[in-house]
């Protein structure tokens, strides 16, 4: 494999990997904050 293709592979990894742990953050805060919310009404 070339250094190119490596290169290439490991900022998409990087890409998903950012995309996963920013959707996942958000969800972190928004589940519990919907939970809230709806017990509340």
């Amino acid at each position: 494999m070339t250094f190119e293709k490596t290169a290439k592979w490991i900022k998409k990894l990087g890409f998903w990997g950012f995309l996963f742990f920013l959707v996942k953050g958000l969800l972190w805060l928004i589940i519990p904050a919907a939970i809230a919310y709806f017990s509340a009404n």
